[in-house]
């Protein structure tokens, strides 16, 4: 027979002294009031392990642990996920590598094995990259392709169906050969020339499907991978590899802190590129916008996404000056601030609205909103007015 206190109904006062428990922790464990059952004492042990424990640790000038053994750590991470919904589980692992430290276990395939795979464990991993040892190293890529097959799954064809209607509108044959005619369209750009006695339309606009070639668009993609960019280096990674496998674009990647790395070549796996990726270090924007000026051929049909949070730490006058050439000479400049699920970024105010200035519209985006913001770009929609009526927040230029 079982000795566990029944669990309190939802909405009783029972339920509410044991959720008040369950939040205060052991200080509120003398309470008459307080009913925890074996899965609440399990739970109660979870979050005294990590938050209790860093606290006290801190009071006392030490650093907290959840144990001295990644087996202690998977075992943890076990309870949490067996306790708790996935997105509580992923801020509490957040949580563990900051307020206790635990960066050094992340190169353990135990506990990478019982971790939930989310954006943030992977920038943690890319971070870690050039030091996880060999045993590791295949649980890593495992944790990480599980991540980006997840966001593929999600928006990979909403963005391939985005940036393919933006193209078809894009481009329009006004001179078409008669196989070239797109009779729909023809007839419909000419219904105010029908003649009723003739029964027939006068075919004043012809208008043609677009001429095939290689590519109709470029796309560059220049991702600042400093360590506060790098959620942003994870989704930018997995959108630029979709856009990729589009024929009708041509889509460069360059990842950059103080040096600058072409990784367009990994843009066929996002799981080789992510790897390819350095994160950390300094930032040097104007050495990554002078390398990607040399990569532009067609500039009326560019389209560069800078996604940064502009703390320069190269030449700054220069930087701007780059990014002023480009923009005049016909690139389709747009600064992204973050490319992440918080849209809430810590950007350099200062170097915002310079750009803003110059016509360059610079805001934050969310994943979500990436593929119908490419594809207003794409097709050379106002992003100014775009971004407003989705109540994002755009920087505004110097007064």
């Amino acid at each position: 027979m079982s000795n566990q206190v029944p669990t309190p109904q939802p909405g009783t006062p029972d339920e509410a002294a044991r959720r008040w428990r369950l939040i205060l922790g052991r200080e509120a464990a003398d309470s008459p009031s307080s009913l925890l059952t074996g899965d609440d004492l399990a739970m109660d042990a979870a979050l005294e392990a990590l938050y209790r424990s860093s606290d006290d640790a801190a009071a006392k000038g030490q650093r907290g642990g959840l144990g001295a053994s990644a087996p202690n750590v998977a075992r943890w991470l076990g309870d949490i996920r067996s306790y708790f919904p996935a997105g509580v589980v992923q801020v509490m692992q957040r949580d563990a590598l900051e307020r206790l430290n635990l960066r050094q276990m992340l190169l353990e395939p135990e506990m990478l094995a019982a971790a939930e795979p989310d954006v943030h464990l992977v920038a943690t991993l890319l971070s870690l990259s050039r030091v996880i040892p060999n045993r590791t190293k295949d649980t890593a890529r495992q944790v990480v392709r599980r991540v980006v097959e997840d966001i593929e799954h999600r928006l990979a064809e909403p963005l391939r169906q985005a940036v393919r209607g933006a193209l078809a509108r894009s481009v329009r044959n006004r001179r078409p050969r008669q196989r070239e005619i797109d009779w729909n369209r023809t007839i419909r750009a000419n219904l105010r020339n029908y003649q009723p006695d003739r029964r027939t339309i006068i075919a004043e606009t012809l208008v043609g499907h677009g001429r095939k070639r290689s590519s109709l668009k470029d796309v560059i993609l220049c991702v600042d991978q400093s360590g506060s960019m790098a959620g942003s280096v994870v989704y930018s990674s997995i959108f630029g590899a979709v856009m990729a496998s589009l024929p009708a674009l041509t889509t460069r990647m360059v990842l950059f802190d103080t040096a600058v790395v072409d990784l367009t070549a990994e843009l066929n796996d996002p799981v080789d590129l992510l790897f390819g990726a350095q994160l950390g270090g300094g930032t040097d924007i104007h050495k990554a916008l002078s390398y990607c000026t040399g990569l532009v051929q067609r500039p009326h049909d560019t389209t560069l996404l800078l996604i940064s949070d502009l703390y320069e730490g190269g030449n700054n006058d220069g930087m701007l000056q780059r990014a002023a050439a480009l923009a005049a000479a016909g690139v389709n400049m747009i600064c992204l601030l973050a490319l992440s699920d918080q849209g809430a970024p810590i950007y350099d105010h200062a170097n915002a609205a310079r750009l803003a200035s110059m016509g360059m519209p610079v805001f934050a985006c969310t994943p979500d909103q990436f593929p119908e913001m490419i594809a207003a770009a794409l097709s050379r929609q106002d992003l100014h007015l775009w971004a407003q009526q989705r109540g994002l927040k755009l920087e505004r230029g110097e007064k």
